[in-house]
C-alpha cells in the first residue's frame, strides 16, 4: 500500500548484521528504500545486504563500531554521501552478553552494556540530527526493550540503558517536531535471536521466560517488520515521541 511505501526513500540502521536489526532492514528495502548497513561483523552485513538487493533496492555496506563516536559520525557521514540523503534512521544496535545481580556485577560490565544501548543510540542522533532537521523531514527510530518500561532484575544494566533510550526518544521528539522530524522507540519484547538463545534453545528457561506473556510464546524477530515500516512511513506521519511495545501482552499484566 502507497500508505506504507517507502520508495525513494533513504535507511541508516545500525546492528544490521543479524537478528531485528536484519529483518528491519530488509522491510525497509522490501517497501521501497535503499539501506545503508551498519555493524562491526563485515560478513554479516553481507548476508543482509543480499536481502536488501534482493528487493531490488541499493545497499551500502558499512562496517563500523558504533560504541566509538568518531566510527558512527564517519558512517553516517559516509551513508550520506553515498545515498545522497537520509530520510529513516534505525537505532537497533544493543543487547546483553550477561546477566547479574546489581551488586555482583563489575562496573566495567555497566559501562559495557550502556556504550552499546545507549551511547550508541546517542552518537547517531547526534551525528544524523542535523541532516535530518535541515532538510526539514524524517523518522527516527530508536529500538529499546520492554527491559526499560519497568524492572529488570539480573538485567539492571540494560534495563537502564533501554530505559534511558526511550526518555531521549521522548526529548527529541519534542526538540525536533516543529522542525518536521519524528522520533519514536520501538520496543520488542522477549524475542529469540541468536543473543539470547541460551533461554530459548533451553526448554527450562525458555518456559520460565515467557510464562508471563498471554500470548504463551517468543517473539519472532519477524514480528518487528511491520511496526518498524510503519514507523518509518507516512502510515505513522501524525505521531511522534511514542513507544510501540511489541510483547505478545507482556505488560498488559
Amino acid at each position: 500500500m502507497p500508505l506504507f511505501g517507502l520508495t525513494g526513500k533513504k535507511a541508516f540502521v545500525t546492528g544490521a548484521s543479524r537478528g531485528i536489526g536484519r529483518v528491519i532492514a530488509a522491510a525497509l528495502a522490501e517497501a521501497g528504500a535503499d539501506v545503508a548497513l551498519v555493524a562491526r561483523s563485515e560478513d554479516g552485513l553481507r548476508e543482509t545486504a543480499r536481502e536488501v538487493t534482493g528487493h531490488g533496492r541499493t545497499a551500502l555496506v558499512i562496517p563500523a563500531d558504533v560504541t566509538r563516536e568518531e566510527a558512527v559520525s564517519a558512517a553516517v557521514q559516509e551513508a550520506i554521501s553515498t545515498l545522497g540523503h537520509l530520510d529513516i534512521v534505525v537505532n537497533n544496535a544493543g543487547g546483553s552478553d550477561f546477566m547479574a545481580s546489581f551488586l555482583d556485577m563489575r562496573l566495567d560490565g555497566w559501562h559495557k552494556i550502556i556504550r552499546l544501548n545507549l551511547d550508541s543510540a546517542v552518537y547517531v542522533c547526534h551525528a544524523a540530527g542535523p541532516h535530518l532537521v535541515e532538510r526539514g523531514t524524517g523518522s527516527v527510530i530508536n529500538v529499546a526493550s520492554v527491559g526499560g518500561l519497568g524492572g529488570a532484575p539480573l538485567l539492571s544494566h540494560y534495563g537502564a540503558a533501554k530505559a534511558a533510550v526511550v526518555s531521549l526518544t521522548k526529548s527529541l521528539a519534542v526538540e525536533w517536531a516543529v522542525r518536521g522530524v519524528r522520533a519514536n522507540a520501538l520496543c520488542p519484547g522477549w524475542t529469540a535471536t541468536d543473543l539470547n538463545r541460551n533461554l530459548w534453545g533451553n526448554e527450562e528457561a525458555s518456559r520460565a521466560t515467557i510464562a508471563a506473556v498471554p500470548m504463551g510464546r517468543w517473539g519472532r524477530a519477524e514480528e518487528m517488520a511491520g511496526p518498524a515500516v510503519f514507523l518509518a512511513s507516512e502510515a505513522s506521519s501524525y505521531m511522534t515521541g511514542q513507544v510501540l511495545i511489541v510483547d505478545g501482552g507482556q505488560t498488559v499484566i
